[in-house]
């Protein structure tokens, strides 16, 4: 959240100047984040209060018979005490007593009753106005295959004071091991697709892999491998408190030498140690084209989208109109679109490992069918002392643990998000704004190598991105900083914009949608702001952050840039036609349709034009012979 970076800021500020106590106010800060709502159960005060008039219910008692991953569920339940503040929390695995609690500081204290947060949870009268009378109400739960079985538990005394007054029967998938949620994403060369999928099976139960082959011929088979990680991973509570749950087994498999835009078919498979084979749903996707191929090309881009229920639990803040319908805009349009990007603030889970699986079901029509690649955001790393660049709280304590092992980037290092792919006539230069990015630093060589090395011959499109704005931006509290970016952003990076002729850079981070003019150095370079032409002598900036978390507000300053503002959710498709030809538009995430667009038409020498800051170095030649 953009407004507690600020109030952080100004807390250092009186820190030094007046000796303001700024370890104390720092931490109610991050505490006034909660953008998870699983954070306001205060799950570690429950008491003990069951009552025998008390029933709650659920089913049915086995999932997924038919080899689904998703399924409602009825949970019917009575109390004779009813109040508008009891909730129904859901619990997986479904014993969740305190008897193996972790206690992060002092291993003496008083273990709760219940020392793990439920998966979700729902007001008893959420579906039936009249519970406060009757006592009787039902409510139905969307549950996912996450490993594990679950109960259903009924709480009075609200979120900070919860008496437990029933818990229900357990239920299960029938396959709680099941491979599930692919997750596509480019590799490292522009012939290669991984999917990284997610299931209860150890290597030493079963052996992962995918038979894939082109659609309607042989199928092969590759094998993938495999990671997770524990709670002594996390880097502090909730993650590795309250928060924590097992992840299971995270695979993944690099299937290699692709025919370039061709669909091929895969699933995903565990052979078990009997012989017999466990296998997914079957899935397609369509290969990528080869690097300045020209034909027709779409990548969708966004950030800050987080995790949202279809059964109305976990509400909070608005998330579930914008990131369901941005979740929805995209699967409705999924056949024009080829790669996505999410650049960070995947899931907002903030030490909640449950969420991730909720995450991956939730774009899992998108995820196995086009890349999904992700950035890296705050809410996926920031931790103090654990060498982000912002030493806030705002991962919850995963400290990047989450985001680098549950999806794949063809990084280097994945501990160090910064990485470029290739799509067709794309470059992408992908940069992580929780690492120093400033110049001097590896990241910042990455950067400038990554510029450096599109061939605008073939790949005209030149697109930088990041979490952080680090460009421009009319966010209420950067105008009130007065930088109207991250501090120290442009500065260090606007150079290399300049010299490598960047289209476009985009960012995250506020909750909006924002358009620069083409600019440099603070200063329009361009009038035009629809139709672009001819030589590329500024980067064009646009903030891309209402992927669906709560809306950021603007500054009250018309800043002189910026063309295009709009305080709602929504995305960014670019459209490339051929080497010379490029539509941008910006959709609402509500009902799909276009609120901002533009174009751009060039030619190779028009790339190649010298502008200010992005010459390339002449000397006089001899007489010719």
């Amino acid at each position: 959240m953009k407004n507690i970076h600020f109030l952080l800021r100004v807390v250092l500020i009186l820190s030094v100047f007046v000796g303001f106590d700024f370890a104390a106010a720092s931490a109610h800060a991050n505490r006034l984040i909660g953008e998870q709502p699983l954070s306001k159960i205060a799950i570690h005060k429950v008491t003990i209060a069951l009552r025998d008039s008390a029933t709650i219910k659920a089913s049915p008692l086995v999932l997924g018979i038919k080899g689904n991953d998703t399924e409602w569920v009825n949970v019917d339940f009575e109390y004779e005490e009813p109040s508008d503040d009891d909730w129904i929390g859901v619990f997986s695995p479904a014993k969740f007593n305190g008897s193996n609690c972790y206690m992060e500081n002092d291993s003496k204290e008083q273990a709760p009753y219940i020392c793990t947060s439920p998966i979700k949870y729902q007001f008893a009268n959420f579906s039936n106005s009249n519970y406060r009378k009757t006592g009787k109400a039902s409510v139905k739960f969307q549950l996912i295959n996450q490993r594990a079985d679950f109960s259903f538990a009924l709480f009075a005394g609200g979120l900070s004071n919860p008496k437990l007054v029933a818990v229900s029967n357990s239920i299960s998938f029938a396959n709680p091991k099941a491979p599930v949620y692919p997750r596509l994403a480019q590799g490292k060369s522009w012939d290669e697709m991984t999917v990284t999928w997610t299931s209860g099976y150890n290597i030493h139960e079963a052996i992962p892999f995918v038979q894939w082959g082109l659609m309607g011929q042989h199928k092969k088979r590759s094998p993938a491998g495999t990671l997770t990680f524990n709670r002594n991973s996390m880097c502090g509570s909730p993650a590795r408190t309250v928060g924590w749950r097992d992840p299971g087994f995270i695979h993944t498999s690099f299937l290699k030498d692709l025919w370039p835009n061709s669909v091929y078919t895969y699933m995903m498979g565990h052979l078990l140690s009997n012989g017999s084979y466990i296998w997914s749903k079957k899935y397609s996707f369509r290969s990528s084209p080869y690097p300045g191929q020209n034909s027709l090309q779409r990548a969708i881009i966004f950030g800050d989208m987080g995790k949202a229920e279809r059964d109305g639990s976990n509400e909070y803040n608005n998330y579930q109109p914008g990131s369901l319908n941005t979740t929805d805009q995209l699967i409705k349009d999924l056949k024009n679109i080829d790669i996505i990007f999410h650049i960070g603030d995947i899931t907002y889970s903030n030490g909640y490992i449950s969420q991730w699986d909720q995450f991956t079901a939730q774009v899992e029509p998108i995820a196995s069918t086009v890349p999904y690649m992700i950035a890296s955001g705050n809410h996926e790393r920031d931790w103090p002392g654990t060498g982000s660049f912002y030493d806030t709280m705002d991962s919850g304590g995963e400290c990047g643990v989450l985001a680098e092992t549950m999806f794949y980037v063809p990084a280097e290092n994945r501990a160090k998000f910064w990485y470029s792919t290739d799509y067709g006539m794309f470059h992408f230069c992908i940069a992580d704004s929780e690492h120093d990015w400033r110049e001097g630093t590896e990241q910042y060589r990455f950067i400038e190598h990554c510029l450096a090395s599109a061939d605008r011959k073939k790949q005209p499109w030149l697109i930088f991105a990041a979490h952080r704005v680090l460009g421009y931006s009319s966010d209420k509290y950067y105008g009130l900083e007065g930088s109207f970016e991250e501090p120290m952003g442009r500065e260090s990076l606007q150079r290399l914009w300049q010299k490598y002729k960047v289209d476009i850079a985009f960012y995250g981070h506020v909750h909006n949608y924002e358009r620069s003019c083409p600019i440099y150095q603070n200063q329009c370079v361009n009038s035009e702001t629809s139709h672009y032409s001819g030589i590329v002598n500024g980067t064009i900036h646009v903030v891309v952050g209402g992927g669906g978390a709560h809306l950021s507000e603007f500054s009250s300053v018309n800043t002189s840039w910026s063309l295009y503002k709009d305080h709602d959710w929504g995305f960014v498709k670019l459209t490339a036609f051929n080497q010379s030809s490029l539509l941008f538009e910006y959709m609402k995430s509500s009902d799909g349709k276009v609120y901002d667009s533009f174009t751009i038409s060039r030619d190779y020498k028009d790339v190649l034009a010298c502008v200010h800051d992005g010459c390339e170095a002449t000397t006089l030649t001899s007489k010719s012979h």
